[in-house]
């Protein structure tokens, strides 16, 4: 990296990263995965060993820069956190006010997305069938069992931070998914709009942990099992749809800390049920457009990748 212009690539391919972390859908490592920076990704988070500590205690700054690809993680990181800032604001609020219409949006991002990561399906056999129909059922399952509230303690915030990072080196499951399954993902979206200290401090220290130990596992699965790895992370894609689904009824609620009422449990129901089980409008046509709008650009970041592949 010495031009300009590859700095400027670098730090696009990461504002595109980011907002595939801030919403429900594709994931961070997705977009890596689609843009041909993924493996340099993953290398350079890998070097992040005891050998770039021993640098550090020795203080050969250069020789540490150079062993973690340092230009290449700072500028993609600026990217990744220009996004994750600016998104941040823009959701919460929609989300409070456009839930259907951000919902489907956010189905028609993972319908694709699991489409694009089955593509890198090298050899199909029985047992990338199987990993799939696995990755679904468990998927189904966490969405379906796991509650809207959980503890906002800071144990939890280091949990939910190591497991949802993952997501940003692991093609096919969102980050911020995650977090939903965590019932964190609004949280944290509000301590990022609030610039609530501690919270970030915590849920970044679990980031930190949960990247730096997951990387050699992910680069492990995907040189030893690349199949079933990619047909499990598929199938939990596909399984999360079940999470994202845009019309839903609220069976039991809570009230949060600032004494606002959330869902704590919700059901699926089909648009045309939406209305005479919660009085609310399906806005049916308009889920269908958002839905496609998701699909289409992720379809274009793909297409958009492969031809400035060949150049």
């Amino acid at each position: 990296m010495n031009r300009l212009v590859d700095y400027v690539s670098l730090y696009l391919k990461g504002i595109a990263m980011g907002s595939a972390d801030v919403v429900p859908g594709v994931s961070g490592g997705t977009i890596a995965f689609i843009t041909g920076i993924y493996e340099k990704l993953l290398q350079s988070i890998k070097n992040c060993d005891l050998q770039a500590l021993n640098y550090l205690k020795k203080l050969e700054i250069k020789a540490l820069w150079e062993h973690i690809n340092g230009t290449f993680l700072v500028v993609l990181l600026a990217g990744i956190a220009t996004s994750v800032l600016s998104l941040a604001k823009v959701i919460t609020p929609l989300l409070e006010t456009q839930p259907i219409q951000v919902w489907s949006f956010f189905f028609g991002l993972i319908v694709i997305s699991a489409l694009i990561i089955l593509r890198e399906v090298k050899q199909w056999n029985f047992g990338v069938v199987i990993a799939i129909l696995v990755g679904i059922g468990v998927a189904y399952y966490i969405t379906s069992s796991t509650p809207a509230e959980t503890p906002d303690e800071p144990w939890f915030l280091f949990i939910a931070g190591a497991v949802a990072i993952c997501a940003m080196i692991l093609p096919g499951i969102s980050g911020s998914f995650i977090l939903l399954l965590f019932g964190k993902y609004e949280y944290v979206l509000s301590a990022i709009k609030e610039f609530r200290i501690a919270d970030l401090v915590f849920f970044g220290l679990g980031c930190i942990v949960g990247i730096l130990s997951f990387a050699r596992l992910v680069s492990w699965l995907f040189n030893k099992y690349h199949n079933i790895t990619v047909g499990v992370l598929s199938g939990f894609m596909i399984g999360s749809l079940n999470k994202v689904w845009p019309w839903k009824n609220t069976i039991e609620t809570y009230v949060d800390r600032h004494g606002e009422i959330k869902p704590l449990f919700q059901v699926n129901v089909l648009p045309n049920d939406y209305l005479a089980k919660t009085g609310g409008e399906p806005y049916f046509i308009e889920a269908i457009g958002f839905a496609a709008l998701g699909f289409l650009l992720v379809l274009g970041i793909d297409r958009l990748a492969a031809y400035l592949s060949k150049d």
